[in-house]
C-alpha cells in the first residue's frame, strides 16, 4: 500500500505559481504559432509534429516505466509512482491535441498527395497502409490502448490505497502491456515519424523511440521528485538512496538510447544501400551534423561519465544538472 501524503499549503502555493506561469508562456506561445501557421503551415505543421511527440512520449514513457516496476519491483518504484501515473493520466489529453495533426496530414506527408502516390513506385507500395483513413484509424486505435492500460493501473492503484486491490493485478498486466506498448510505440512511431520520408525505412526505429520515451520520462521523474524532495511532505520521504537508484535508472536508458542509435547506423553502414544511406547523408554532410555530433556528446558521453558517480547520484542537485542536459538534447 502506497503512503498518503495531504500536500503543505507551501507546496500548493508552488504548484499555483508554476501553473500560472506555465500558462501564462503557452497563451503567448499559442497566439504565436497560430500567426505562424498563416503564412507558413508547412513548418507549423512540423513543428506541431516535434512538440506533440515529445509531450506523447514522456507520457508512455512513463506508462512503459510503470509498467516496468510492477514486474520488477524496487524501491525506485514506490517514490516515482505517482508521478508516473499521473503522467500517464495525459494521454486522453494528447488524444485530441492529435486533432491538428489529422488537418495537417497533407502539409506533413507525401504519402497523402494522390498525384505523387501515382509517380512513385515507393508510395504506391505503401499505399494499401500508408493512406489517411487508416493513419487516422489506427491513431485512435493505439491511443484506446494506452489509455485503457493506463487508466486500469491508475484505477488499481486507487483501489490499492483503500485496500481493495490484488497486488498480482498490476504484474499480470504489465507482463503482456509492455509487449503491447513495444508495438504500438513502433507502430505509431513509423505512422508519424518515420513516413515524412518517403524513400527511407529502419528496422530499428521503433525500438529507438521506445529508449527515447523511456529516458525522457525517467528525466522528467527525477526533475519533478527533485522539486518535491525541498518540500513536505515529500521531503521526509525522498532520501539520497532513492535518487541513488533513480539515477542508475538514467544511466541505463542512455546507454539502451546510444545503443540503439549506434545498431541503426550499423545496420545502414553493414548494408550500404543507396536507400538507406540517404537518412544519414542529409544529417551528416550539411549544417545538421553539427546537431548529431552534439547529440553523441551531450546525449551520451558528458551524461554517461557523470553519471558513473555514485555520488553524484545521490545528490539530488548535481543530478538535476545532467537530467536538464539529456532534457534538452532530447529537445534537439
Amino acid at each position: 500500500m502506497m503512503p498518503q501524503f495531504a500536500p503543505s499549503s507551501a507546496l500548493r502555493q508552488d504548484l499555483a505559481r508554476w501553473i500560472r506561469a506555465s500558462l501564462g508562456v503557452s497563451v503567448i506561445l499559442f497566439i504565436a504559432s497560430i500567426v505562424g501557421a498563416f503564412f507558413s503551415p508547412h513548418d507549423f505543421f512540423r513543428s506541431y509534429l516535434t512538440g506533440f511527440l515529445i509531450c506523447t512520449g514522456l507520457a508512455l514513457g512513463s506508462l512503459g516505466i510503470l509498467m516496468l516496476q510492477y514486474l520488477t519491483g524496487g524501491a525506485w518504484g514506490v517514490v516515482s509512482r505517482r508521478t508516473l501515473e499521473a503522467a500517464t493520466r495525459t494521454l486522453p489529453l494528447l488524444a485530441l491535441l492529435f486533432i491538428p495533426i489529422a488537418f495537417g496530414i497533407p502539409f506533413l506527408y507525401d504519402w497523402a498527395h494522390p498525384e505523387l502516390v501515382v509517380r512513385e513506385a515507393v508510395l504506391q507500395h505503401r499505399h494499401e497502409w500508408m493512406n489517411p483513413t487508416l493513419f487516422i484509424v489506427r491513431t485512435i486505435v493505439y491511443f484506446a490502448i494506452w489509455i485503457l492500460f493506463a487508466w486500469l493501473l491508475n484505477k488499481w492503484s486507487a483501489d490499492e490505497d483503500k485496500g481493495g486491490a490484488e497486488a498480482t493485478k498490476f504484474s499480470r498486466l504489465s507482463a503482456p502491456g509492455l509487449i503491447v506498448y513495444v508495438f504500438t510505440v513502433t507502430f505509431s512511431s513509423v505512422d508519424w515519424a518515420e513516413s515524412l520520408t518517403t524513400d527511407w525505412y529502419s528496422t530499428m526505429w521503433g525500438f529507438l523511440f521506445v529508449a527515447m520515451q523511456c529516458l525522457s520520462s525517467m528525466a522528467f521523474v527525477i526533475v519533478v521528485l527533485g522539486l518535491l524532495a525541498e518540500r513536505e511532505p515529500m521531503s521526509h520521504t525522498l532520501r539520497p538512496v532513492h535518487f541513488h537508484d533513480l539515477g542508475k535508472m538514467l544511466l541505463m536508458f542512455v546507454m539502451i538510447w546510444a545503443y540503439f542509435s549506434f545498431s541503426q547506423l550499423l545496420i545502414v553502414w553493414e548494408g550500404d544501400l543507396a536507400g538507406e544511406i540517404t537518412w544519414y547523408i542529409r544529417r551528416m554532410n550539411t549544417s545538421w551534423g553539427w546537431f548529431g555530433g552534439a547529440l553523441i556528446v551531450f546525449q551520451f558521453i558528458i551524461p554517461f561519465l557523470l553519471l558513473l558517480s555514485r555520488p553524484l547520484k545521490r545528490n539530488r542537485k548535481l543530478l538535476a544538472g545532467v537530467v536538464g542536459l539529456l532534457l534538452a538534447m532530447r529537445f534537439v
